[in-house]
């Protein structure tokens, strides 16, 4: 699985906390969870962005086991969040069991799903229905990206940048788009119940820094995709950064609640 830059992670947190579903936390907060602590387990954690939005949501005393594979990362989350106990845990999250999961009242984690295959995607169901623990993932990619204005050459740098989303790295092809629906079905397969809400980023000029970092990542891994679309890269992202750009990049998130009993 892949890494990601701080600066990155740092860029998009504002825009992450304004686009996560706050309907689906409060579903969480109406769950009978073990809370003695809430120990929130959350999976892929980069610099704890998503426990920095998520803990004062929660309430109560709470306990974060904090994983991710690249150590800076933890080190930085370890040293961000405030007002819980916290441990880290450097490693694959697609390895984890039910098992690894016991104790544990709430595992979380935010544009992870898109990164995983569909296997890995129900092995991480089976862990958490099989410890019977609810499940928040957050700004899954959805494959929808609107620009105002609009263009035709949108859905040609769409298309490509969706199917670089599903390619094959190291011999794993990624689910990107296809993540929420493969893990519904998973979950839901296994007796749980799924709930989805859209979080999409809403970009304009208040977030113009992460609006162009984003077209040139998006543009540049369409193009690495469909090499065609080399030759109107350079005029595409001119016109869209001229009008600022304004787009709505579409997310979801997923709820997953385990049956109990």
């Amino acid at each position: 699985m892949s890494t990601f830059a701080p600066e990155w992670l740092s860029l998009r947190e504002k825009a992450d906390a304004e686009a996560r579903a706050l309907d689906l936390v409060e579903r969480v907060r109406e769950i009978d969870l073990n809370r003695d602590p809430l120990v929130v387990r959350d999976l892929g954690c980069g610099t704890g962005s998503l426990g920095r939005w998520l803990a004062g949501r929660l309430g109560g005393p709470q306990h974060w086991v904090l994983h991710d594979r690249d150590p800076r990362l933890l080190s930085i989350a370890a040293a961000t969040m405030s007002g819980v106990t916290i441990e880290t845990h450097e490693g694959d999250v697609t390895a984890l069991t039910a098992a690894d999961l016991a104790g544990t009242s709430l595992v979380t984690a935010s544009a992870l799903l898109d990164l995983l295959t569909a296997g890995e995607v129900d092995a991480l169901a089976a862990a958490c229905v099989g410890a019977g623990c609810p499940a928040l993932f957050t700004l899954s990619v959805a494959g929808r990206v609107e620009f105002d204005p609009a263009e035709p050459l949108d859905e040609d740098f769409a298309a490509a940048f969706n199917a670089h989303q599903r390619r094959v790295v190291d011999g794993r092809r990624l689910l990107g788009p296809d993540a929420v629906e493969a893990a519904a079905e998973a979950f839901a397969r296994r007796g749980a119940e799924v709930v989805t809400s859209p979080s999409p980023w809403r970009l304009g000029a208040d977030q113009a820094a992460l609006a162009g970092e984003w077209l040139r990542g998006w543009v540049d891994a369409a193009v690495e995709q469909e090499p065609r679309l080399a030759a109107d890269a350079p005029g595409y992202v001119w016109r869209k950064l001229d009008h600022g750009p304004l787009v709505v990049v579409h997310h979801t998130d997923l709820l997953a609640v385990p049956r109990r009993g």
